[in-house]
């Protein structure tokens, strides 16, 4: 279980049915007709624009977003399912700071709820930079 790293929060018994399934090769099958439709969220303007809707209605007061994009150097196996980095730059006088959100290029042909988890995860960022209890509350 230690190669999915992303499992690690949730329950043992979820673990160990996760873990049984990717043994007996059920897992992908299983995903398939519990989640059959792919979204059509296929360009990073339509990511954007996915994004910041969700964004506005549940979090409206927190930071804005600067960027959002799939992005093909993510190794979604070994690193990150999507990032949220901080930017801070001085421009003159003044330090400006910009909210960028990556997605592994994976979600394109992925499910709605998928692709969803992962942005909500990534929006989570935007209030906790680290996975932290109050993290998980929000």
């Amino acid at each position: 279980m230690s190669q999915l790293k992303y499992l690690a929060a949730y329950p043992q018994a979820v673990q160990e049915q996760i873990s049984a399934a990717l043994a007996d090769d059920t897992l992908g099958q299983f995903l398939l007709n519990k989640y059959p439709v792919t979204h059509a969220i296929k360009t990073n303007k339509a990511l954007y624009s996915y994004v910041i809707e969700l964004k506005n209605e549940y979090m409206r007061q927190s930071n804005p977003l600067s960027k959002v994009l799939y992005d093909d150097k993510l190794d979604v196996l070994h690193q990150a399912l999507g990032l949220h980095t901080f930017i801070s730059r001085v421009q003159g006088s003044k330090l400006k700071a910009k909210n960028e959100m990556r997605i592994g290029s994976v979600f394109k042909q992925a499910r709605t709820e998928f692709l969803t988890m992962i942005v909500v995860h990534e929006l989570a960022h935007l209030r906790e930079k680290d996975h932290n209890k109050a993290f998980y509350k929000l």
